[in-house]
């Protein structure tokens, strides 16, 4: 990790603790993004869902957006069977835009209010 990426982790950090409510946390590597919600009260993850199990699932090729966008939306279905609507969007200090935008788009289109 680069040290800019690490303060904006931590300056993100800071801001979303104040917050109690569940925080969905975005990772992405080069090939794969991951995505969890997590209690902020008491640190467990409650839903993760990963664009692995997508490519277990799908027979055509998709773009690593388009399956950002799949991972979101499932992330959102999880939720709502939990009865989780509110969550606090943390992008680990990656800019919004690419995957991790599509990633958000897709939680927002599944029915998640951040």
């Amino acid at each position: 990790m680069t040290k800019n990426l690490i303060n904006r982790k931590r300056r993100i950090r800071v801001r979303i603790k104040s917050l109690l409510r569940p925080r969905l946390s975005v990772f992405r590597s080069n090939k794969e993004i991951y995505g969890q919600i997590i209690d902020e009260k008491s640190g467990n993850v409650l839903i993760s869902f990963s664009s692995k199990q997508i490519k277990g699932e799908k027979s055509k090729k998709l773009e690593k957006k388009e399956v950002a966008f799949k991972v979101g939306e499932k992330l959102a279905e999880l939720a709502s069977k939990k009865k989780i609507k509110k969550v606090i969007f943390d992008r680990s200090g990656y800019k919004y835009h690419g995957r991790v935008k599509a990633l958000a788009d897709g939680a927002r289109k599944g029915g998640l209010n951040f």
